[in-house]
């Protein structure tokens, strides 16, 4: 398991004389050296930008997200009619944040954003059971994760400040300040800043993943989106996301749980003359659109370590990493604006 650290990691020692160069073809510049040695960092970091908590509506009903008062407690009603409390499920801004030890800031990189599914938390769901750090790591691609605390251990796949507007371009810009400490060089902070993200989403994860492509305000620089048995709805906006996002790709891998939402995303796509891999055989390029079927036997509940392969993450990455235009070009373009 990737080793948690709480410890301040080591500032870099700069060298002089040495001509700088470009990070990824954008800017800042960083001085060119060795890289010291590092230890992978893995650690929780509570943002303001996370998703929770949430003060506002809710974009579907444009009520106000928490419906529900007893005494001074407020929460939320779901779909179900079940009522989720804040101060229990909306209430951590935590994130999860993973730098690998061989990560390089000098080489083209992404940010991974990993979106939760139901019923899980951090700590015991993300990093230890699903091994995303781990994963991300093992990939030996040049990335590192941000995954935050969505609803803590319910079943409610709400989006919080993932629905407004600019949403997630303000969640990564505070997130790279945090990243550069744990890299060790806080003036890497603007690099961090400018990276290509890749967002992941598991399962119910499905809702902050879509209203972050449709509103979330980085533009080109979602340089793809994995989804992981997770299409059970915004279709539109994974959909407009596809069709107008040629320089990105879209795998969405499943089970019989999500089968007739993808085989419904897949006939919208063909209307709009998109191809369609079935297949995850050759390297994701820019504009690659690929649903790939996993046979029964395979359980939703282990689907980020057990879906049409070991360790899809992983895999996911390297697949990507054979490309290097995903990583080079994200924000070669300007950004739209929120």
């Amino acid at each position: 398991m990737p080793r948690q650290s709480s410890d301040t990691p080591r500032s870099r020692s700069a060298q002089t004389g040495l001509a700088p160069y470009r990070v990824a073809s954008l800017s800042p510049t960083v001085p060119l050296q060795p890289p010291p040695i590092r230890e992978e960092q893995t650690t929780l970091v509570s943002l303001k930008s996370s998703a929770f908590p949430y003060l506002g509506n809710n974009p579907r009903t444009d009520e106000p997200f928490l419906n529900v008062s007893k005494g001074d407690r407020r929460g939320h009603r779901g779909l179900g009619g079940k009522v989720f409390w804040q101060d229990e499920t909306y209430n951590d801004n935590r994130v999860l944040m993973h730098v690998p030890e061989n990560f390089d800031i000098r080489k083209p990189g992404v940010i991974v954003v990993f979106f939760h599914g139901n019923g899980a938390t951090l700590e015991r769901d993300v990093r230890d059971r699903q091994l995303v750090p781990q994963q991300i790591s093992e990939s030996g691609v040049n990335a590192e994760l941000l995954a935050p605390q969505l609803a803590v251990d319910a079943a409610d796949s709400s989006a919080g400040k993932f629905w407004q507007p600019g949403g997630l371009k303000r969640f990564v810009a505070e997130s790279a300040e945090h990243l550069a400490g744990l890299y060790g060089d806080p003036g890497t902070a603007r690099a961090f800043a400018n990276m290509p993200v890749v967002i992941v989403g598991y399962s119910g994860g499905f809702m902050p993943a879509a209203w972050s492509l449709d509103v979330g305000g980085l533009g080109n620089r979602v340089r793809g989106v994995f989804l992981l048995d997770a299409v059970y709805g915004e279709l539109d906006k994974f959909a407009s996301w596809i069709v107008n996002n040629r320089s990105g790709f879209f795998v969405s891998s499943y089970t019989h749980y999500t089968k007739r939402h993808d085989n419904e995303l897949i006939q919208m796509l063909k209307e709009k003359g998109i191809a369609i891999s079935e297949d995850m055989d050759g390297p994701l390029r820019p504009g690659s659109v690929v649903f790939v079927e996993t046979p029964e036997g395979v359980t939703h509940r282990d689907y980020v370590t057990h879906a049409w392969t070991e360790n899809p993450v992983k895999e996911m990455l390297v697949k990507m990493a054979a490309t290097p235009a995903l990583t080079r070009m994200a924000a070669s373009r300007p950004v739209a604006r929120e």
